[in-house]
């Protein structure tokens, strides 16, 4: 990710450095062509970055990129001076014709007014610039620009989710039986769990879903519970995020007993399914406690709490004597079937399947690796491109097998972050520890 961050620097200052350039063209005469050659030099490099995007992987083009990041720093440097520069002379004008002095107006902006030792650094840029330029040709690397995907469906700003069940789900039809089979086995406990595990991308809370909505759920159960959970909480927290989840309201109050004695309230004698979708404490304390207390809000028996989590450590934290056949329900990859047809529902949506696309289909099965996320998201690619490019785009700008399943996925989320000031921004997020509180400044 740290190279990632610097690409993404390198493409925002490059920006600033172009359009600077460009407005200080006709107003610092002394320097006209220095400026027009920087900002044709850095306009070109742009090209060379969209390539280099997908080959951070080299050291050559790691290497390259720390090289053009300190050149490209020291043009905003220079060409800050020359702001700077005529900020001041115009002050200075400004002061000289209140104080109804004569000057030379035109002395701000004729080569005068601009300093010889401006002038050499934008020349000493330049030619830094062209060298690297030079070396980018080297390294292989090509002008073209970086495919713009619009992947609104996939891109959050935070991840919350919701309980309105996903329509044409695929390959995870057993899976749900199985769940489902689970939840209706009749039970001595007051409540039993089924910890969900995965890897991200799997399609944990697609499933969870597709259980929570499912008819033989709802005869069975008097009440049902959703509850996102996306980051680590207390339990106070998770108790009224609970009660606000039954209620359909804003919980006001903070004290845990008035908060879990509203949950009983609302429960009754009732069995009840609870979800809590994407769980990442793993304290076991916390679920003692939990659970303890969940017990303790009825006497019935038969109510259930499912748990999706991609951490096993998660899983393992949960009292094990509540858990069925003493262990989590570990969800697999998708087979390549169901796979491809996701994938088809998202680019062709029913129509028959263009020549371009079934000449790719070996190449993409093996970079989705059978995970729904991937199969979704290079989908969403091909969707927002011509077919022309299709091809490109699964050889360039996708999944790069040295990476794990997760990283990859991410990789190719982030590579088609638009515009650059949004790349810039995730990658600096990136080094935050989760849940870091940042102010607004």
């Amino acid at each position: 990710m740290a190279d990632a961050a610097i690409s993404a620097t390198v493409k925002v200052v490059l920006e600033t450095v172009i359009s600077t350039a460009a407005d200080r063209i006709g107003m610092v005469l002394g320097v006209k062509a220095e400026l027009e050659r920087l900002s044709k030099t850095t306009a070109t490099i742009q090209g060379f970055l969209a390539d280099a995007d997908g080959k951070i992987h080299s050291s050559g083009v790691r290497d390259w990129l720390k090289q053009l990041e300190d050149e490209v720093f020291k043009a905003d440097n220079v060409l800050d001076e020359l702001h700077y520069d005529n900020l001041r002379r115009e002050v200075k004008y400004r002061n000289q014709l209140t104080k109804k002095k004569v000057c030379l107006f035109f002395s701000f902006f004729n080569a005068i007014g601009f300093s010889s030792s401006l002038a050499s650094k934008i020349r000493d840029v330049n030619t830094n610039l062209k060298r690297i330029n030079q070396q980018a040709n080297d390294l292989g690397l090509v002008i073209k620009y970086q495919i713009e995907a619009a992947l609104h469906a996939d891109a959050t700003t935070s991840r919350q989710t919701d309980s309105i069940v996903v329509p044409n789900v695929v390959g995870r039809a057993g899976d749900e039986s199985k769940i489902v089979e689970m939840l209706l086995t009749p039970s001595e406990r007051v409540v039993s769990v089924i910890p969900i595990t995965g890897m991200g991308g799997l399609g944990k809370t697609t499933l969870a879903k597709s259980v929570y909505n499912n008819t033989k759920i709802d005869e069975n159960f008097g009440i049902k519970s959703w509850v996102c959970v996306a980051r680590k909480i207390d339990i106070v927290e998770l108790f009224k995020l609970i009660l606000e989840s039954l209620t359909r309201t804003k919980v006001e109050v903070d004290g845990r007993d008035a908060i879990v004695q509203g949950i009983r309230a609302k429960l009754g004698e009732k069995r009840f399914l609870l979800v809590l979708d994407d769980v990442w404490n793993c304290e076991e304390r916390l679920w003692d406690d939990f659970f303890t207390t969940l017990l303790g809000l009825s006497t019935t028996k038969g109510s259930w709490c499912i748990l999706t989590t991609r951490l096993e450590p998660v899983a393992n934290a949960v009292p094990r004597h509540l858990q069925m056949n003493d262990g989590p329900y570990s969800l697999g990859k998708l087979s390549d079937d169901a796979c491809w047809s996701m994938l088809k529902e998202k680019v062709i949506a029913g129509e028959e399947v263009p020549k371009e696309l079934e000449a790719i289909k070996k190449q993409i099965l093996r970079r989705c690796d059978v995970l729904p996320l991937a199969a979704s998201l290079i989908g969403g690619l091909l969707l927002n491109n011509r077919k022309e490019k299709w091809h490109c785009i699964v050889q360039e700008s996708l999944l790069n097998e040295d990476q794990s399943e997760i990283d990859q996925i991410l990789t190719v989320s982030f590579d088609h972050l638009s515009p650059p000031s949004v790349k810039k921004c995730f990658a600096y997020c990136s080094f935050f520890p989760q849940d870091t509180e940042l102010g607004e400044d």
